[in-house]
């Protein structure tokens, strides 16, 4: 039973004040496992520490690590694969995404049922997705290289999505494709159920074509939201690592290493705790700027 002294004392808060109370701990549980995790990472990446060896003595580098990093050729490389997946595969999910959204913007007959068939795909675990689509990618048993060979008559076992230096990088590209693409077209067709019939009806009494409306009503009031499903995927992808390390596992050789899965070989592999958590440093440096330029650019779309 509450004390008339709490009840009282309760009573006499002031809504705001009430507020934080309720807020308090959850801000303060949030804080704990976000912020403290990234303090103690920065510690690190300062020092030569080994996760496999505790006890060790820990020698503070000052900056060295960043500075081995800047240089290492593995980790540019590593970069390098990142940067051309992430452009690859949101440039594709972002056409897809919108031409898909478009085509359900217009609601014909059905419309509910296939939208729900294109939304399976990302209702599946990444974990799923990659084991599954290894299976769809064997030479002798997998039904991807028959697709291909029906289309395009080549010898099914001739070629391997995951095994050869050129196809690799486009197997994981594929596979994101098919997974992401309607994340993207629900967040497109948001922004244009957000669109006022007005508009168009104003546009027709004004007898403009429907490509004209496409170019300078639908495009330009869609856009932000476009902006923000490239700022949604582009974030993902650039640390995607799940799918990618369950397909390829980097493979062959150093073709589809991503940034992350270096990072796992450096933290979990090699033990360079210190090493890796530099280079973790850098990520996340890295994807803060770009996102924070490109929330701006955004902001500056949304003002138009």
């Amino acid at each position: 039973m509450t004390s008339p002294k709490i009840a009282k004392r309760v009573r006499g808060l002031s809504d705001r004040a009430i507020a934080w109370l309720f807020i308090t701990p959850t801000m303060l549980l949030l804080l704990a496992i976000n912020i403290f995790p990234l303090i103690w990472t920065i510690r690190l990446s300062f020092t030569n520490y080994k996760a496999n060896r505790p006890n060790a003595p820990i020698k503070w580098l000052g900056v060295e690590r960043y500075s081995d990093l800047l240089s290492d050729p593995d980790i540019w490389h590593g970069m390098q694969v990142t940067a051309r997946f992430v452009v690859s595969t949101v440039a594709i999910e972002t056409v897809l995404g919108f031409a898909l959204a478009y085509l359900i913007d217009r609601k014909f007959r059905g419309h509910g049922f296939w939208t729900t068939v294109i939304l399976i795909p990302m209702m599946l675990s990444p974990a799923v997705v990659g084991n599954f689509w290894t299976f769809l990618y064997q030479p002798q048993t997998g039904l991807f290289n028959y697709i291909i060979a029906f289309f395009t008559g080549v010898d099914p076992s001739s070629f391997q999505m995951i095994g050869d230096v050129r196809l690799a990088p486009w197997s994981i590209v594929i596979v994101d494709v098919w997974m992401w693409t309607p994340y993207v077209m629900l967040i497109c067709l948001a922004g244009l159920r957000s669109i006022p019939d007005y508009i168009y009806e104003a546009a027709e009494v004004d007898r403009a074509s429907k490509w004209r409306q496409f170019w300078s009503i639908t495009l330009p009031l869609a856009l932000p939201f476009i902006m923000l499903a490239v700022l949604f995927r582009g974030i993902e992808n650039f640390k995607m690592f799940d799918m990618v390390n369950l397909l390829t596992n980097g493979g062959p050789g150093s073709t589809t290493e991503l940034a992350s899965i270096t990072l796992k070989r450096e933290a979990f592999e090699k033990w360079t705790t210190g090493y890796s958590s530099a280079f973790a440093v850098i990520l996340f440096v890295t994807i803060f700027g770009l996102a924070n330029i490109y929330v701006k650019a955004l902001n500056r779309v949304k003002q138009k």
